[in-house]
């Protein structure tokens, strides 16, 4: 099983979805430097030596490892008609045993925005999850005023289901999250009744 999990390959109809590789450094660096301004609202500080070579590195190598050992899926998004890095999606924090879940994280780069791409590759991976991993449910979490990452969690099937106060530092200062969910068996909001 962990030969098969560490050639994880999505593919929708306009991109690969896949692991970073050493060879992605450039690409990875120069979208997201272009990008600073519009992801730093949105995102834990970066580290000093966020954009290096080696930050990057390492980057590989932790994703390789989270793969291997099933606690992660690092995936990142290539536009197939011209093999350019559109940006970034992780499962994470996957938990077995009776959760059965995972967080889904995302990024994309400022000139890819809007063009349907995340949603692309976050209802992939969301089958991915589902399907193959066999996680039950999926967490996401967003700053409230980010109304295009709620628009997009509610078009791939998550769930608002609450508040969490001071949730994570984003750019520098604890934020609170709305939380969503999107659970492979939902039954919210149905009832038996008839």
């Amino acid at each position: 099983m962990l030969g098969t999990k560490r050639k994880v390959r999505i593919e929708t109809e306009r991109l690969t979805l896949r692991p970073p590789i050493h060879g992605d450094y450039r690409a990875w660096s120069s979208l997201r430097r272009d990008s600073t301004n519009f992801l730093t609202p949105w995102e834990p500080t970066w580290a000093a030596d966020h954009l290096t070579r080696k930050a990057f590195t390492n980057r590989v190598y932790w994703a390789q490892r989270s793969i291997a050992n099933g606690s992660a899926l690092p995936l990142f998004l290539v536009r197939r008609e011209d093999q350019a890095l559109v940006g970034g999606i992780t499962l994470d924090n996957i938990r077995r045993g009776p959760a059965q879940a995972g967080t889904t994280g995302y990024w994309v780069g400022e000139p890819f925005a809007r063009q349907g791409y995340m949603r692309e590759a976050l209802q992939a991976v969301v089958h991915h999850a589902f399907t193959v991993l066999d996680l039950s449910r999926l967490e996401a979490g967003c700053l409230p005023e980010n109304a295009p990452s709620r628009r997009l969690l509610e078009q791939c099937g998550y769930k608002y289901e609450g508040v969490a106060q001071s949730y994570l530092q984003i750019n520098g200062r604890w934020r609170n999250h709305v939380l969503y969910a999107n659970l492979r068996h939902d039954r919210r909001g149905k009832t038996d009744v008839g």
